[in-house]
């Protein structure tokens, strides 16, 4: 199975002491975690100020950094909307892109989805399908775009733990259902990403863990940093 570390996600500025910004504390995670089991990373660039940026000179920066510590290790970026609000100016970022990340997290409930994919697509970097609930399962289905996906990612938001694991049962049956069979990875958030990532390794699945999902150990102690958080979810669902 596939374990991802994300390094920073959305995370503001002084959130955690570890937090990695810029692209030389992006490096230097993404060697730590990669010695610790992680297969690949998933990143979200940031401008100098310590914005999120889809800005193809800030993509650039983190990705060329990570890349001379760790060559090889397949490297993805969010799209989020929340880091570009226009749509169109959001696929204009990505047409510039001079660098391009292996593959880029794709949000199914945000407007321009669809378009984004193609768009993705078109450069030859991988698709992460990212389904928050059933209904962005049947939007992923109706668009024709599933087989084209390098993953498709279960990402409940709920961070209470029942409410998380039902989501993610809801899914995954109407995945099945659909029957929707690339690759699955899937993780929590915040007091849920423990258990959901349990259930990822009790069903076999590729799954994830890092600074982005959560600031504390399974046992809720205050992690010391993404390389920590990788080796005991290494430990945990036995990678080796």
């Amino acid at each position: 199975m596939l374990l991802k570390a994300c390094l920073n996600g959305s995370r503001e500025v002084g959130e955690h002491a570890a937090l990695p910004i810029t692209p030389e504390r992006l490096a230097r995670d993404t060697e730590a975690v990669v010695t610790a089991g992680a297969g690949a990373i998933h990143v979200h660039p940031r401008r100098a100020d310590g914005s999120q940026s889809l800005r193809a000179e800030d993509i650039a920066n983190a990705l060329v950094a990570m890349r001379a510590r760790c060559p090889g290790i397949p490297i993805g970026v969010s799209t989020g909307i929340w880091i570009e609000h226009d749509v169109a100016l959001r696929l204009r970022r990505i047409q510039e892109w001079s660098v391009l990340p292996d593959f880029a997290s794709v949000n199914f409930a945000e407007p321009g989805a669809v378009e984004l994919c193609y768009a993705l697509a078109a450069r030859g970097i991988g698709i992460e399908a990212g389904l928050a609930t059933v209904a962005d399962v049947r939007l992923l289905h109706a668009s024709g775009l599933a087989d084209q996906c390098l993953r498709t990612l279960i990402e409940p938001a709920e961070s209470e733990i029942e409410a998380a694991l039902a989501n993610t049962t809801a899914m995954i049956t109407a995945l099945d259902e659909a029957r929707i069979l690339r690759p699955r990875l899937l993780h929590g958030a915040d007091t849920a990403a423990w258990d959901v990532l349990k259930m990822a390794c009790s069903l076999g699945y590729d799954t994830r863990i890092g600074l982005e999902d959560t600031l504390t150990l399974s046992d809720g102690q205050r992690t010391q940093g993404n390389a920590e958080l990788v080796t005991q979810a290494t430990a945990l669902c036995g990678i080796h």
